[in-house]
C-alpha cells in the first residue's frame, strides 16, 4: 500500500488529476484507521473494517485507471513529456506499476471474501482458482494464497496479457483480469511505440 501511494507521488503533473497531495492523505487516513482497528494481522471479520480496505483498494485503482487514461490522451495529443523518451519510458512504467499494485491489491482484498475472511476458511467455491488449489497433491496441507500470490497474479496478467497458472472463476475476477490485460496493453504498447517514434 505504501509503495503504491509513493508512485501516485512519484508521477508527472500530466498523470495527475488532483494535488499530488490529495490521493496519499486520503490513503493515510483510511490506512490509519484499518491499523487502529486491527493493530496485529488481518484477522478481524469486520464489516467496517473490510468497506475501508475496499475503499482504499478501489481509490488505488480509480486513480490508477485516471492515470493511464491521462497518459494514453498525453501521447494521442502531446505533451511535455512525449517529447522526451526517458520522461516518457518513466512515466510509462510508474503508471504500469501503479496499475500491477493496485489490481494485486484488488485480487487480494476480494477473493474469497478478503484477507481476514481467507484466514479463518477458505469457501468451497473460488474466485480465483491457484494452481495449489486445482491440485492439491502439490501444495502443502492448510496452503492459502498470501499477497505474493496475487501481486505474482497481477505482474502475469500484465505480461501475458491473459490468464498463466491462476483460474478466474468468478465474473468479478474474470472483468478485473480482462481490465488489467487491456490496460497493460494500452500502456505498454502505446509508450514504446511513441518512445521509438522519439528516438527516431
Amino acid at each position: 500500500m505504501v509503495v503504491a501511494i509513493l508512485l501516485t507521488l512519484a508521477r508527472p503533473k500530466e498523470m495527475r488529476v488532483a494535488p499530488a497531495w490529495t490521493l496519499p492523505a486520503v490513503e493515510v487516513v483510511l490506512l490509519a484507521v484499518l491499523i487502529v482497528r486491527d493493530p496485529g494481522r488481518i484477522d478481524k471479520r469486520s464489516s467496517f473494517l473490510r468497506g475501508v480496505s475496499i475503499t482504499v483498494v478501489a481509490l488505488l485503482v480509480l486513480d490508477a485507471l485516471l492515470a493511464t487514461v491521462r497518459l494514453v490522451a498525453a501521447l494521442i495529443h502531446g505533451g511535455s513529456m512525449t517529447n522526451s523518451p526517458e520522461a516518457l519510458l518513466a512515466a510509462g512504467g510508474i503508471v504500469w506499476l501503479s496499475n500491477l499494485l493496485a489490481f494485486a491489491l484488488l485480487y487480494w482484498e476480494l477473493d474469497a471474501g478478503g484477507a481476514a475472511n481467507r484466514a479463518h476458511r477458505m469457501p468451497k467455491y473460488l474466485d480465483l482458482a491457484f494452481t495449489q488449489q486445482l491440485s492439491p497433491e502439490v501444495a502443502r496441507p492448510g496452503w492459502r494464497p498470501r499477497f505474493a500470490d496475487y501481486l505474482y497474479l497481477a505482474l502475469t496478467t500484465s505480461t501475458a496479457f491473459s490468464p498463466t497458472d491462476v483460474m478466474p472463476l468468478a465474473l468479478w475476477a474474470k472483468l478485473a483480469m480482462g481490465l488489467q490485460s487491456m490496460i497493460s496493453l494500452a500502456v505498454v504498447g502505446l509508450v514504446v511505440a511513441r518512445a521509438v517514434n522519439v528516438f527516431t
